[in-house]
């Protein structure tokens, strides 16, 4: 019965954008596209710095790295539902770290070889923004690790 109400908003936020697509790699297009400007007029300093830029939160800083409530992260830009709390574990890494994300239309993995390193960034499949990177280090079922910074999170406490 806790997960209906999850399962309500992600199917409610399914259909509201339905017909519309997740990031083409090719194109680079996102069902929601906003200027510079706009996006700076509507996050923090923070926010904008770590979505838009691609920043990092210094670890173990983040105010949902130690956080257990149930309920469901969204993207703290556009309210696109991320991850399930039941898909959230403790890595010992200083982020928020989930095995999986909550659906198809949650995020899109690139390829990311910045800082002389090999890795998969993870971006809001709806605006773009920056999340974090996954890992092949997590635990069962899925073996990954999704690191996310809590500043591109926001939570919907379950009801």
């Amino acid at each position: 019965m806790k997960y209906i109400s999850i399962i309500s908003l992600v199917l409610i936020t399914a259909c509201a954008t339905q017909g519309q697509s997740k990031k083409d790699k090719s194109s680079g297009s996102y069902t929601i596209n906003k200027t510079d400007a706009e996006w700076k007029s509507e996050l923090s300093d923070l926010e904008y710095y770590i979505l838009r830029e691609k920043g990092t939160e210094r670890p173990g800083t983040g105010k949902y790295d130690d956080h257990d409530e149930i309920g469901l992260y969204v993207c703290a830009a556009c309210g696109n539902p991320l991850f399930n709390s039941d898909t959230k574990f403790d890595a010992h890494c200083g982020w928020p770290s989930y095995f999986q994300y909550a659906t198809d239309s949650s995020v899109v993995e690139l390829q990311d070889n910045s800082h002389g390193m090999r890795r998969t960034e993870i971006q809001c499949a709806r605006c773009g923004g920056h999340l974090g990177h996954v890992f092949n280090d997590g635990p069962p079922p899925t073996g990954l690790r999704y690191c996310i910074n809590s500043v591109s999170l926001d939570f919907i406490k379950e009801e």
